[in-house]
């Protein structure tokens, strides 16, 4: 009995088919999320997956495992009872209490400047683009630059930015370190995925990548493990065991952005 042969355009039917159901479940997990949230008087703001996702051509898919929000200081423990309550059972729910070491701009700040985007009938709220690229920026920075295909967040924010962009508030709303910072995240961007920077007022700087974070950002997308919490092995020695390893050395972005330092001085 002969095979069927499958080919390419089979496969991609498939592909997009799963997109677009991965897609439609994303979208349904976000409204019920802000639906349930606002029904208990707690607004949250959208940061990463569907706020990133926004960004991207109609034809690009950005895959997301969670809803992550964040709320005020004073919303928080209400957001959490929230998220344990029966109602919120099933909705994939990351709570953040404010942005903590994502941003260092103040919450009323970032949550007056935020803006509310539409998802069919709801009214979602996100960071502002400015804010938003620090935020997605940062997080890359603190996964150690694991996720190569995340920096296509930062491609797509860049690339569909509004005129009206202000490079002033992305960059200089915070410290001159976690400025480079994101400097020399867009200009990893443009390196691997060739983001045109020609316009941007710092593409020189961008362009300056200092030698070890490229280094460690190769060595770490060529190591294919990931740096996860210890407790999630506890079951298994030998993937326990790989962990610890992968934390001999430290991973020296991370280790630079936990420690608040300066890309340039090592």
């Amino acid at each position: 009995m002969s095979s069927i042969p499958i080919t390419q355009a089979d496969v991609k039917s498939d592909n997009l088919r799963w997109e677009s159901l991965q897609s439609a479940i994303e979208s349904t997990s976000v409204r019920a999320t802000f639906k349930l949230f606002r029904e208990n008087g707690i607004e949250p703001v959208l940061i990463k997956g569907w706020a990133a996702a926004i960004h991207y051509p109609s034809n690009r898919f950005r895959v997301t495992s969670d809803v992550d929000l964040a709320v005020s200081d004073f919303d928080f423990e209400a957001a959490d009872r929230v998220i344990r309550s029966n109602q919120a059972k099933g909705l994939p729910v990351d709570l953040h209490r404010e942005l903590r070491h994502l941003d260092t701009c103040s919450w009323n700040d970032l949550y007056s400047n935020s803006v509310l985007e539409d998802l069919d009938d709801t009214k979602v709220r996100v960071l502002r683009p400015e804010d938003h690229l620090r935020v997605l920026s940062v997080h890359w920075l603190t996964d150690g630059g694991w996720f190569r295909e995340r920096l296509l967040d930062v491609y797509y924010l860049v690339e569909n930015r509004s005129t009206n962009f202000d490079w002033d508030r992305c960059l200089n709303s915070v410290s001159p370190t976690r400025r480079r910072w994101i400097v020399c995240v867009v200009g990893l961007t443009h390196k691997y995925f060739n983001l045109n920077i020609d316009d941007l007022p710092f593409a020189d700087e961008a362009r300056d990548l200092p030698t070890w974070l490229v280094k460690a950002v190769e060595r770490e997308w060529a190591s294919g493990v990931r740096l996860l919490p210890l407790f999630r092995f506890l079951g298994s020695p030998k993937d326990f065991l790989q962990q610890v390893k992968k934390r001999l050395p430290p991973n020296p972005i991370h280790a630079t952005v936990d420690m608040e330092g300066s890309f340039d001085i090592l």
